[in-house]
């Protein structure tokens, strides 16, 4: 054997076996995140997939959806306790997020997603529910209002994406893969410790001018973007938003459900001219509210976010099954109680 054909056998095994330790590495951070932050909630089974949520207290409903790359916990923050005492609380993970599952290949478009949240609504009996939705969550939720208009009472946004993106948000371009392939790839070997490596700037990027809470991993779940699939879902629904933006913002003057927006002027992944102040215009029934702040406002101002969520369900009409009871029992973890 020559020597050239030696270094060559030498680069392609320390290859082989880089890719295999990336993968061994991968795998062991996914099933630590998994231990930090197991499921907090009940399983549906919709279309095949397993969709996770928390139910619990009583009164008229309230649905909660998160943005892209999050899960439900991202709403841990807000004093959602005291508001189950007046209010039935739902909280939501997309299909692919948090524990819900998305088969490879399966439709991650918005349209797909607020379908999946429309079955859930039915399953469990949720009449016209206020639905929160922040991020992409406020995308879905839009959908939601366009598409099943008599399952939703009334929206209430926060920092929603509304609008085309040309230019993707720094902390999300890393996700901008669009060979399948490639994406899965990426997800099983060099996402999740280069995450770990950026995950600070990551997270003052997304957070600011705000500053990140040092809980936000394990209370705010953001531990959980540190599996192979969490990474390949997060990039399936930026590629699905991409092509579904423009068709959904097209139809913003049929929705006939009330719908309040809350943003924040520094928010640093969507511009709050561009995707708030754009609404109002766009359907009479939008209420735009700008306080200081950027774009987890949920997290970063949880009292602020909770007060104006809390002035949007008194304006809600009344259904005839709001007081209905709800068993808090469906809350079965202590790690739920924790969480919330």
């Amino acid at each position: 054997m020559s020597i050239l054909a030696a270094l060559l056998t030498c680069l392609v095994t320390a290859c082989v076996a880089g890719v295999f330790a990336l993968r061994h590495v991968t795998r062991r951070i996914a099933r630590h995140a998994e231990a930090a932050v197991p499921p907090d909630g009940r399983f549906l089974d919709i279309d095949g997939e397993q969709v996770h949520y928390v139910d619990f207290g009583h009164g008229p409903p309230i649905v909660f959806i998160h943005g892209l790359c999050g899960q439900l916990r991202n709403f841990a923050y807000l004093p959602l306790a005291a508001m189950a005492r007046t209010h039935r609380i739902v909280l939501i993970d997309r299909p692919g997020s948090g524990y819900s599952t998305r088969a490879a290949g399966h439709d991650a478009a918005i349209a797909s997603q607020a379908s999946v949240v429309a079955q859930v609504l039915d399953r469990l009996a949720l009449e016209r529910p206020l639905v929160v939705g922040h991020s992409l969550g406020g995308a879905v939720s839009l959908m939601l209002a366009l598409d099943h208009p008599q399952r939703v009472g009334a929206l209430a946004l926060i920092a929603p994406l509304t609008q085309p993106v040309s230019e993707v948000p720094a902390a999300f371009r890393a996700l901008a893969i669009r060979r399948a392939w490639w994406r899965r790839w990426v997800a099983r070997t060099l996402a999740v410790p280069l995450g770990m490596m950026t995950g600070r700037a990551t997270l003052a990027y997304v957070f600011g001018p705000e500053d990140a809470p040092k809980d936000f991993l394990i209370r705010g779940g953001g531990v959980l973007g540190f599996r192979p699939g969490s990474f390949e879902a997060g990039s399936v629904d930026m590629l699905a938003a991409e092509r579904g933006m423009s068709a959904l913002a097209a139809r913003y003057a049929a929705l006939t459900v009330p719908v309040d927006i809350l943003y924040g002027r520094g928010d640093r992944i969507l511009d709050y001219r561009q995707h708030g102040e754009s609404m109002p215009l766009a359907n009479p029934r939008v209420r735009l509210t700008l306080v200081e702040g950027g774009h987890m406002l949920p997290v970063t101002q949880p009292k602020a976010t909770m007060q104006w969520l809390q002035d949007v369900a008194a304006r809600m009409p009344r259904t005839h099954n709001d007081h209905t009871r709800h068993d808090v029992t469906t809350v079965p973890t202590q790690a739920a109680n924790d969480a919330i």
